[in-house]
């Protein structure tokens, strides 16, 4: 297989084609397929969670998997794809669409979490539609272009501007249906939920299908807040998802207030936390009390490696102590559902970054040791953030729609160690055009000569 010929075939194809010798992530792979051929992999010389096999596509959908031990006698179409690897498609449930390519407009001068956030509220007197349409467009492009089916992006709803932000939201969700499943969830201060105008921005929210959301940080009347967003939720059944604690300061424990808060109300819908980065700063007794309540209260996680390790701890000319990723291992030892996810890009919070899932997987396995074994850690970005946001993808199975990324990578290894730009990605069977949009699109919207 080569990046252009397999595109060229399924082109070609008709409705119904196998993809043959193909190598899929073991954590991937729906329930209800069973496996023998796994211990072939899972032994020496590759020693990886793979799964060997077939896949039948049919109309959009994978019609049948099989174990390659098995032999394919077919007359249809097939591509020998030489055990390159076979994801589904991804699922990012933490983005920020709204701010994304904002960096030469208003960069961040020196680094630090504190000049990102003056440098986005300089930079919000630019946020009409006319700005937002366009950038958060150019985000879209790139997800969908890697490979992503469904993104939840966190909008910033200060000042009347989530009247706007959620206008154009709902017009990019339009325009995406079917291509990329897209969710909001609205972004304030919790104080602002001391306001009458909360109840204003609840019902927005709930009016655009969206989820309730805040920034949480120590400040007083915390607890009351978090209360109170608990109770807009209920009564309009809104989900929530919470920027929880992202700081190195141990005593900052909203996350604990949020899973206490959610037992104390019985609140029946999903509650996911972002970022939780105190807790890699936390007493290991005081932390594991906190998972025990994270998985009592059924609350999910989200981490941001890639921006956390760019904000966290950084001093001009000091080489970073604490890197402010939260405690992967240790909330999947508690069963606490956990998702990676891509956070900002291009904007005074991260001056990089590009929407790409694999990227994102890249650097957490990396910069968590999420290795030896590898485990379950590749739902970390297909069926877990998929679940999050309420939504069953993310897994290869029979019956499924064929929403599948193909790589050359046979196996994690090479997955993980090379940029995997010549990726093949399947939409209901049919090959998408992977072409990246060009930033010089958005030269006139933020300002570049």
């Amino acid at each position: 297989m080569n990046s252009t010929a397999l595109p060229q075939f399924l082109q070609q194809a008709p409705a119904h084609y196998w993809l043959e010798n193909a190598r899929l992530p073991l954590a991937c792979v729906d329930g209800s397929v069973t496996w023998n051929a796994i211990a072939s992999l899972a032994a020496p010389p590759i020693s990886e969670e793979l799964v060997a096999a077939h896949l039948e596509i049919q109309d959009g959908q994978i019609a049948a998997i099989i174990p390659t031990s098995q032999p394919l006698d077919t007359d249809q179409p097939r591509w020998d794809l030489r055990q390159g690897l076979v994801w589904p498609c991804f699922a990012d449930c933490h983005t920020h669409l709204d701010k994304g390519q904002t960096w030469f407009r208003n960069p961040n001068p020196d680094g630090t979490f504190a000049s990102a956030l003056k440098a986005l509220e300089t930079d919000h007197s630019h946020w009409s539609a006319a700005d937002l349409y366009p950038r958060m467009s150019f985000g879209l492009r790139c997800s969908y272009a890697h490979g992503t089916q469904a993104v939840r992006t966190h909008l910033d709803c200060l000042n009347g501007q989530e009247e706007i932000s959620f206008a154009v939201f709902d017009r990019l969700r339009q325009e995406w249906a079917g291509k990329i499943a897209l969710q909001a969830v609205c972004l304030v201060s919790m104080d602002y939920y001391d306001r009458p105008e909360a109840e204003q921005l609840a019902d927005t929210v709930a009016r655009y299908g969206g989820v309730l959301g805040g920034v949480i940080y120590p400040q007083p009347g915390l607890e009351a807040q978090i209360d109170r967003t608990f109770e807009l939720a209920e009564a309009r059944g809104l989900d929530l998802d919470f920027h929880a604690d992202e700081s190195l300061d141990p005593q900052a424990e909203g996350l604990r207030v949020v899973a206490e808060t959610k037992l104390r109300r019985g609140f029946a819908g999903q509650v996911n936390c972002g970022h939780c980065c105190s807790l890699s700063v936390q007493a290991g007794d005081r932390a594991k009390d906190t998972l025990a309540l994270l998985k009592q209260a059924g609350i999910s996680v989200v981490s941001l490696p890639m921006c956390n390790l760019y904000l966290q701890d950084r001093q001009p000319g000091r080489m970073p102590r604490y890197r402010g990723v939260t405690l992967l291992p240790e909330l999947r030892q508690f069963e606490v559902a956990v998702a990676l996810a891509s956070d900002n890009c291009r904007d005074a919070f991260f001056a990089y970054g590009d929407h790409d899932m694999v990227e994102v997987f890249t650097q957490a396995v990396r910069i968590g040791q999420l290795d030896r074994p590898i485990g379950d850690w590749p739902q970390t970005i297909t069926h877990v953030p998929a679940q999050i946001m309420g939504l069953d993808a993310g897994l290869i199975g029979t019956g499924r729609p064929a929403d599948l990324v193909v790589f050359k990578a046979r196996s994690f290894s090479e997955l993980l160690s090379r940029p995997q730009g010549d990726r093949v990605v399947l939409r209901q069977g049919s090959p998408i055009d992977t072409t990246l949009p060009d930033y010089a699109e958005l030269d006139a919207v933020v300002g570049v000569a």
